[in-house]
């Protein structure tokens, strides 16, 4: 819901969008030349050139991409169109050029906003965070990733290449919290992906739960492969795939992998409440839960569980929607991004190892998170 919701906003933004460049585009000196100075002819002139402008984004970055990047034009030409208007005001007078310069500063601004934001998409960073219990666990090093949605911004081999250098980082456990495939992901990228997973060394291995994307919405002939064949390639690759269960590591820690949420709400199944998956867990272990979507805080900390893990939101994606998100709780996610500690118990949400419609970010980039947990 919450991106539908999204893209209808984007639509709208991008009807009104299209009406305001239209009317910008008639202030370029080209098209006052070639206009004659006949309003109609301007006006046509200006559709023309919006019309295949557009196109042409839309050919080269698909249609979401496009959308929101005509959207951000209008937001930066707005602003340079005021901070213009303030500047002749100050100066007191109307200063006369055949080039239209706001115009131009518009359009440069926008695309190198847009480059920047395709860079903090496209490349990973690592995010470290340092944890620190009461409880006699010792150190863990884990590391989380989460929406990798293979095939988006990088393919199997992609994957691989990032693996490589987590491997690099010497983790004890490395922890998927979902979406780690969708439906636009190839069956050889799926495969390959999941081979990776398993030439990856660690002390305790790879834990991995579904996300929203995993089993697919449109069915297993869409894209070749069904959650079941998933499942078979990663448990094939020494993957541990946790549903609504719990697993004691070296008698020093537990994971507990959830159910998504979209179970319930989406596919008609059902999850475990967090009370039924820790009732019988001893609480002198260091307890760690991997949770897709970061929406049961609640009923987490007052389970006791020493830390969540999650993913899903991509970190908020762009700057202004992440604002808006957490204005108006749209997606009823507890948490964009980040780290929080509530009671005892510490949330981690990722942005993301990679991204999915949107191909964009700012206010976060694509990431892994290396945990060090610090005990006694």
């Amino acid at each position: 819901m919450m991106w539908l919701f999204i893209l209808l906003a984007a639509i709208v933004l991008f009807g009104l969008s299209c009406v305001y460049l239209v009317c910008k585009v008639q202030h370029f000196y080209i098209v006052k030349k070639m206009s004659g100075g006949i309003r109609l002819k301007s006006i046509l002139i200006s559709i023309a050139i919006c019309v295949i402008g557009i196109a042409l984004l839309m050919i080269c970055l698909g249609s979401v991409n496009a959308v929101i990047t005509v959207v951000y034009l209008i937001l930066f030409w707005i602003v340079t169109s005021i901070i213009f208007r303030i500047g002749r005001r100050v100066i007191k007078r109307n200063m006369k050029c055949k080039v239209y310069v706001e115009g131009i500063v518009a359009i440069v601004v926008t695309c190198l906003y847009m480059i920047f934001a395709a860079y903090q998409d496209y490349g990973v960073w690592q995010k470290d965070y340092t944890i620190h219990t009461d409880k006699e666990v010792g150190d863990i090093k884990a590391v989380l990733i989460a929406d990798s949605h293979v095939g988006t911004t990088f393919d199997g081999d992609g994957f691989s290449k990032h693996l490589k250098e987590i491997e690099k980082k010497k983790p004890d456990v490395l922890l998927i919290s979902g979406d780690f495939v969708d439906d636009d992901t190839s069956l050889e990228d799926m495969k390959k992906s999941c081979e990776a997973l398993g030439k990856v060394h660690t002390k305790y291995g790879i834990y991995y739960v579904f996300g929203n994307h995993d089993k697919g919405y449109y069915g297993s002939e869409y894209r070749g492969y069904s959650s079941d064949d998933l499942v078979k390639e990663l448990k094939k690759n020494k993957v541990n795939v946790l549903q609504d269960e719990a697993v004691l590591v070296d008698d020093r820690f537990y994971i507990i992998g959830r159910k998504d949420r979209s179970e319930e709400l989406e596919k008609g199944g059902k999850r475990k409440s967090m009370a039924a998956l820790t009732d019988k867990l001893d609480d002198t272990k260091y307890q760690i839960v991997l949770d897709h979507q970061p929406v049961d805080y609640d009923a987490q900390k007052e389970s006791g569980v020493d830390m969540v893990l999650s993913g899903h939101t991509h970190g908020g994606q762009m700057l202004l929607m992440k604002i808006f998100q957490q204005l108006t709780g749209i997606g009823e996610n507890n948490q964009i991004y980040g780290i929080e500690k509530l009671k005892n118990t510490n949330f981690i949400v990722t942005s993301g190892i990679s991204d999915w419609a949107i191909k964009y970010k700012t206010g976060c980039r694509s990431e892994y998170v290396l945990i060090n947990i610090e005990g006694k």
